[in-house]
């Protein structure tokens, strides 16, 4: 690394830390009024806002969605887009951290616009919705968000530090049986169940479990099931998640989940109509190159972060339409330790670690680590082509 090179990343984290009492206070807020997909316009308006009194330009409401907003620094070069997410989960709140994630991606674009001229890049902050479920980041994809774009960063927090999670491909499927109804004492057999027809959907799933990969996952709960118990339920629904490794493999295994599905239907007499939720999220194409940057960057702040699957490492499984992002682009989604090991994102106890001293440290940690990444992307012409080639690679 250049002495330049050095004084950029220097310049960097002294910015972090002028921002610092700002984007804790960015984080708190947005984890103490939690807003579910979509709805998430106080944590829009707190993040814009301070995009605003920080001197950049925003565009609110962004690529037709009302909570999304765009901000861009730098005139020149190479086009590196950080991704802030923060919307919440139902009934547990930030338990995922969005709220980390949130003001960790608004110090990095921060800090990288106040380099970028020099650094010889451009910066393209995005306020990315409805990432629990939603698919936010594929709808801004699909409005043009990352028309131009040379690549993508945001972290995520964990009980961790990872150089990336274990993603799987997902897409989640609401099923509606349509029975007849009828009087449960007086007249049964006059009734379609639809009960059963979903009961009978339930348990082929669960056998289907049996036989399918172990590290494809499928899930499900029911959302309507009855009204009364004398009353042979004439409609109920279930919604479940269908994940697999890839984007093929989850085609593959919707087949099947559909064929069990179908048949609770066939053996309760009644019908089925199938909702697949779009977009789907693809599987995140990790890159060693692009994690490589990043693992270093965060040495810079003190953190080592782990590669899942080595060393007896446990990963993070999940699915994320970051995803999605880093099929377009190249693109990195470390996870940063806010909790300690045994305790799980989406969980009660994730929620409080959140918002305290270790979230806090996550989010100036990650704020940095990010912002000098994206500065080795401007000033290492060759880091760049590394991530570069590594991705069409990969792609093909």
């Amino acid at each position: 690394m250049s002495d330049a090179h050095d004084l950029v990343k220097e310049r960097i984290e002294a910015e972090v830390e002028r921002l610092a009492p700002v984007l804790l206070d960015v984080s708190h807020r947005i984890h103490e009024r939690p807003e579910l997909a979509f709805e998430e316009h106080h944590a829009h308006d707190v993040l814009t806002e301070v995009l605003e009194a920080e001197g950049l330009t925003v565009e609110r409401s962004a690529y037709g969605l009302a909570t999304a907003f765009s901000s861009r620094g730098g005139r020149d070069g190479p086009t590196v887009v950080v991704c802030c997410e923060y919307d919440a989960l139902p009934g547990l709140g930030h338990a995922c951290g969005h709220n980390v994630i949130a003001a960790a991606g608004l110090g990095a674009g921060l800090a990288a616009a106040s380099v970028a001229a020099e650094a010889g890049g451009r910066v393209l902050i995005l306020g990315t919705p409805g990432e629990e479920g939603g698919g936010g980041k594929q709808l801004m994809i699909d409005a043009g968000a990352l028309d131009g774009v040379d690549a993508a960063v945001m972290v995520h927090p964990a009980g961790l530090d990872l150089r990336t999670m274990d993603s799987l491909a997902i897409q989640r499927v609401t099923v509606t049986y349509q029975g007849h109804a009828a009087h449960a004492a007086a007249a049964p057999e006059k009734g379609r169940n639809a009960l059963d027809a979903a009961v009978l959907g339930y348990v082929n799933v669960a056998a289907l479990r049996q036989h399918i990969r172990p590290d494809e996952r499928v899930h499900g709960i029911f959302l309507q099931a009855g009204d009364a118990a004398n009353i042979v339920p004439a409609l109920t629904q279930a919604q479940w998640y269908v994940r697999s490794p890839s984007a093929a493999g989850l085609a593959a295994l919707r087949a099947r989940v559909e064929s069990c599905l179908a048949a609770g239907a066939d053996a309760a007499g009644c019908t089925m109509e199938l909702d697949w939720y779009q977009p789907a999220y693809d599987e995140l194409m990790a890159l060693d190159s692009f994690d490589d940057l990043y693992a270093a960057n965060a040495a810079r702040v003190g953190r080592t972060p782990l590669r899942p699957g080595s060393d007896g490492v446990a990963g993070v499984v999940g699915s994320t339409d970051m995803g999605n992002v880093s099929q377009h682009v190249p693109s990195i989604h470390p996870m940063i330790k806010v909790a300690p090991d045994d305790v799980a994102i989406h969980t009660e106890a994730f929620v409080g670690y959140a918002r305290g001293p270790e979230g806090d440290a996550a989010v100036l940690d990650g704020a940095t680590a990010l912002a000098c990444t994206v500065a080795d992307l401007w000033l290492d012409p060759d880091a760049l082509t590394r991530v570069r080639d590594e991705f069409a690679a990969r792609r093909a």
